[in-house]
């Protein structure tokens, strides 16, 4: 009913940026909260960045001052811009959406495939 597809990531050089971006479809009738997950090696999955639908934001402590989430309600869009980045933040990203398909019907999160993003030292 939702699909979610997240684009961007690959290999970056420590330092360096990247720019990941998520758009989700199909019968969408509101979306709250969107957001990004990361999963690195041998991890569970952990909050990267959130924004909900009246814009107000919130970023897990290891990202904060290098990270910028932002969104177009209009496209159904979610964009993650993170700079300075680290070996560490090494992860396959995985782009949320909480939304829900008809008016007064429960909210749900639907999870995108992850994109791979590699920051070499």
């Amino acid at each position: 009913q939702v699909q979610v597809v997240e684009s961007g990531g690959g290999l970056v050089q420590a330092g360096g940026s990247l720019r990941l971006s998520c758009a989700a479809s199909g019968r969408i009738f509101s979306i709250n909260a969107m957001g990004w997950y990361r999963q690195g090696p041998g991890k569970q999955r952990e909050l990267v960045a959130r924004i909900i639908s009246g814009g107000d934001t919130n970023y897990a402590d290891s990202v904060k001052g290098r990270a910028t989430i932002s969104r177009d309600n209009a496209r159904n869009t979610v964009t993650l811009e993170m700079n300075s980045l680290k070996p560490e933040d090494t992860a396959v990203y995985y782009c949320n959406i909480e939304a829900r398909t008809r008016q007064l019907g429960r909210w749900d999160n639907y999870w995108g495939q992850g994109t791979q993003v590699t920051v070499s030292s």
